[in-house]
């Protein structure tokens, strides 16, 4: 087990009426190999008995912390919430429905620890689960690593908000998880928004091993293609206005996205959506409309 107190990393697990999963995924959280951990579970408003569930944790395992909000604030705020409290030098987020390997966080600091103050971020590759926990599906394999930016616009390669560590301080120079998009019902690349601002002062570095287990079921924000596709709109947007020599970029990864929600809407039969993803494409990208229907 790898417990030197200079390599504390703080757990942050947000939590909406999670109470149907968060004893799994604490579970695998408190059974890492790394055990210098710092837990801080943000009960976001729940009405179900999450909370009692994590008090429970709490009492048999001291490095878990409960924080309680009194309303729903979003995934962000949460976070957010949690970074403010954390005493770890890096940051590792779990959404409460997803599941570590025991050696996640071990391997992950290992890359830290030798590559140096210029990486901020250390991703996994993933393994799709299901409401049985089983693996349904392994996500895509990356290996960027260095300086990511340029790829990162074009595709979340960290792949979602369960996979990386992070410095502390790469989170909080970049400003945190993006807070302002659930006001604009567009909640969903939060994590995507921060690992692009971690990108442009910090390199990444990776671990091409499945040890993260990112559950996805019908009632998951990532299932959710309208709010999906707004979310990645508003990101890419504050993205091109903060980096204007991105452009391209970021117009290869709305395409990308594009294309992806109307494969997706296409398969649910969500009639509204695909017409409204294919009238983007056409007017916006018609190159890319083009593929649509010669390989459909």
């Amino acid at each position: 087990m790898t417990s030197r107190t200079e390599d504390l990393v703080t757990v942050i697990v947000p939590a909406y009426n999670a109470a149907a999963t968060i004893d799994e995924t604490l579970l695998s959280v408190r059974a890492q190999s790394h055990a210098s951990l710092q837990i801080i579970v943000v009960d976001d408003g729940s009405a179900d008995s999450t909370a009692q569930i994590v008090e429970r944790h709490a009492g048999a395992d001291a490095r878990v912390t409960l924080i309680r909000h009194s309303t729903n604030r979003g995934v962000a705020a949460a976070r957010n919430t949690a970074i403010a409290a954390a005493k770890g030098d890096l940051i590792a987020p779990i959404d409460a429905d997803d599941l570590w390997h025991p050696l996640k966080i071990e391997k992950q600091v290992t890359i830290m620890r030798s590559a140096g103050r210029r990486v901020g971020l250390v991703y996994t590759w993933s393994a799709l689960l299901d409401r049985q926990s089983q693996v349904t599906a392994l996500a895509g394999q990356y290996f960027h690593d260095g300086d990511v930016l340029s790829a990162l616009c074009k595709s979340n390669l960290v792949g979602n908000g369960s996979s990386p560590l992070m410095r502390a301080v790469a989170v909080r120079q970049a400003g945190g998880y993006d807070s302002s998009l659930v006001r604009l019902n567009a909640q969903g690349c939060e994590d995507w928004a921060l690992y692009l601002a971690i990108a442009e002062s910090f390199e990444f570095a990776v671990v091409p091993e499945y040890l993260t287990g990112y559950r996805t079921l019908p009632t998951s924000m990532s299932t959710d293609i309208g709010q999906m596709w707004r979310s990645f709109c508003l990101v890419a947007a504050k993205a091109r206005a903060r980096r204007p020599e991105l452009r391209r970029y970021l117009r290869e990864g709305l395409a990308n996205m594009c294309y992806a929600s109307y494969r997706r809407a296409k398969a649910e039969n969500s009639d509204a959506e695909v017409q409204a993803l294919l009238r983007y494409l056409i007017f916006k990208m018609p190159y890319h409309a083009a593929k649509i229907f010669i390989y459909r």
